[in-house]
């Protein structure tokens, strides 16, 4: 099916027929075929690459038995301690990480002189939430404990992530506020999930815009809430939080084309009537996943934008501690 009737920018005009198969049955085949690419990330000239196993948090509200792969990106020559992104990918929370969530990281540990830490978390439908966020805030209270093993200042931890893994940044953030642990200097935002039965226009209009959708939307969450009741957590709908006092400053972008767009908006909205500092880029031409075309000039400006906001919470948080 042809989406030529959106005006999407020539850049991305070869992703235009292009949306995952999801089901119950396709979903686990995926994740056994793009689960080794993690194993494959190897260190070159440039960065440093440490493949780590981080413990469970005990305290979860499900089984923790089980350790978090992640890596860690370090620029050769990078002056310690140094600040960190820890790094949550998209993926509808049931989509391995691609290829190109890990050049992403490399892109901005390079480009930002930072460490990062990029986290394999559990995903749906074998473990619902609140296995991703719980998964999640493991790994960024751990690195907190071992800043010292690693070289990292903890005055200078950042999160981020795409789509889900956006939403994932910003929920790591509400945990830490609420459970009295030290919150992240920031919070980077792309084209994220921010609530459960969201009714904007966008939802409503994009129904088929390629590699996300709002029917796409509705699949990615029957997977990931099983319990109806979790539809209510802060944690699985953030926007829907009572308050977003305490959390850092944020950067949010939006892509034009894409069903996401109206609630990242509101999100951002929101932040900024709790007195939060927020960057707010609305990309045009855009859809859903659009910097997957890394050599298009709209993101490269993004990109750079990203890495300049990233730059500027780093830099204001030196001498901190």
């Amino acid at each position: 099916m042809s989406r030529t009737k959106y005006p999407i920018h020539p850049d991305f005009k070869k992703y235009e027929n292009l949306n995952p198969p999801l089901s119950r049955a396709v979903l686990p085949l995926m994740q056994k075929m793009m689960g080794p690419l993690f194993s494959m990330e190897k260190s070159t000239e440039q960065i440093k690459i440490s493949h780590l196993s981080i413990p469970a948090s005990p305290n979860q509200a499900i089984s923790s038995n089980h350790t978090i792969r992640a890596l860690m990106y370090t620029p050769v020559g990078i002056s310690e301690p140094a600040p960190c992104l820890v790094y949550f990918h998209g993926g509808g929370f049931a989509i391995s990480a691609s290829p190109h969530h890990f050049q992403m990281a490399r892109t901005y540990a390079l480009n930002t002189n930072c460490k990062v830490l990029f986290v394999d978390y559990r995903l749906a439908p074998k473990h619902p939430f609140p296995a991703a966020p719980e998964d999640c805030y493991a790994a960024y209270t751990w690195l907190l404990e071992h800043a010292g093993e690693y070289a990292v200042d903890t005055a200078r931890i950042a999160v981020g992530g795409d789509s889900a893994g956006g939403q994932l940044a910003t929920v790591v953030c509400l945990m830490a506020r609420d459970r009295g642990q030290r919150v992240p200097c920031g919070q980077m935002m792309i084209y994220p999930v921010t609530g459960r039965n969201m009714v904007t226009e966008s939802m409503k209009q994009f129904t088929d815009t390629p590699l996300c959708n709002s029917r796409d939307i509705e699949k990615y969450f029957s997977f990931y809430i099983e319990d109806p009741a979790n539809e209510k957590s802060i944690y699985a709908s953030p926007i829907h939080a009572e308050s977003l006092e305490g959390l850092p400053p944020a950067y949010i972008e939006t892509a034009e084309f894409d069903c996401l767009r109206d609630e990242g908006i509101l999100y951002a909205e929101r932040l900024k009537d709790a007195g939060i500092s927020v960057t707010l880029n609305n990309t045009l031409g855009t859809i859903h996943g659009f910097d997957i075309a890394k050599e298009s000039a709209i993101v490269k400006a993004c990109v750079a934008q990203r890495v300049s906001f990233l730059l500027g919470l780093f830099k204001n948080r030196i001498g901190t501690e």
